[in-house]
């Protein structure tokens, strides 16, 4: 059982946790997520550390109202348990691989859309504590639905806020800013982080391409299981399939196949969807999810 020690709303059906969870607050680094069941009938939920602390043995999970699972975790309050809290699982952010002083000479770029601002507040944060200056675009729908901006003041250079009705300083798509700083304010980058909606993403990504500026994506959107064994989360990257959730979540965001995965996550709603992709993608469907009858 791990106790939420602080639980707090962020926006409409947005919240965030803080858990006692040590042992995963010892291992975990930016980029890696956790399955979070709140009790032992509930549904499992994939969810990304958005931030974590080694001192308090805590870790922070901020998640959105999509489903029941969802839905039950919202519910508890500050004190209550979270029955199952599994991690650090998933590969952990590209940046962290990197020697520190070659990211020092790179001028990067984050781009956070809704909910996205979650798992990119940990890789930005993490490079401020690294003494390496990143920018931030956090774009979402209305000036209610913009998370975590005060706490990305603190370990961005440089953020940018953006909003689809123009209710809070700029107005228009993530990729409008993406374009406005590049061409209008004379900006660089060597390397753009997106992670958001998957529609936002994929157009990011032809931004940044047509910008020739390289850029990862994380694919948490697409997880469900979390383990590999289901199925969902099956994407093609550069021709060659992989899964998120143990292959990413972070991927080369050029050479995600965003419209095919886009259209596999419908299909794979329905029983009868399953059993065509099941069909379809032979041997690299994985069935472990009990719907199409594959092994756990």
């Amino acid at each position: 059982m791990y106790q939420i020690t602080r639980a707090k709303m962020l926006a409409k059906d947005i919240y965030l946790f803080d858990v006692k969870a040590q042992r995963i607050a010892d291992n975990c680094l930016p980029g890696q997520f956790v399955i979070v069941r709140s009790d032992k009938d509930a549904e499992r939920i994939p969810l990304t550390i958005c931030d974590y602390s080694k001192e308090d043995g805590t870790i922070t999970l901020v998640f959105q109202v999509v489903g029941a699972g969802s839905l039950k975790l919202s519910r508890l309050n500050e004190g209550d348990y979270i029955n199952d809290v599994v991690g650090p699982l998933g590969c952990a952010s590209k940046l962290c691989d990197t020697d520190i002083e070659e990211l020092k000479n790179k001028s990067i770029l984050f781009v956070a859309g809704g909910v996205g601002a979650a798992p990119v507040y940990p890789q930005v944060k993490w490079l401020y504590q690294h003494n390496i200056d990143c920018d931030v675009i956090i774009g979402a729908k209305t000036k209610e639905l913009i998370i975590l901006e005060q706490e990305m003041k603190k370990v961005a250079k440089n953020l940018y806020i953006t909003t689809d009705d123009g209710s809070y300083q700029r107005e228009g798509l993530v990729t409008k800013v993406i374009e406005d700083l590049v061409k209008n304010e004379n900006k660089h980058y060597d390397l753009c982080v997106a992670i958001g909606p998957m529609i936002m993403m994929k157009f990011s990504c032809l931004t940044t391409k047509a910008l020739s500026i390289p850029t990862i994506v994380s694919l948490n959107p697409i997880m469900v299981d979390g383990t590999g064994m289901c199925g969902a989360c099956r994407v093609t990257v550069g021709g060659k399939v992989k899964f998120a959730c143990v292959d990413g979540p972070e991927f080369d965001g050029h050479k995600v196949d965003f419209d095919e995965a886009m259209k596999r996550q419908q299909i794979y709603k329905t029983f009868e969807g399953r059993a065509y992709l099941k069909e379809k993608e032979g041997d690299t469907h994985h069935g472990g999810c009990g719907h199409c009858g594959g092994d756990f």
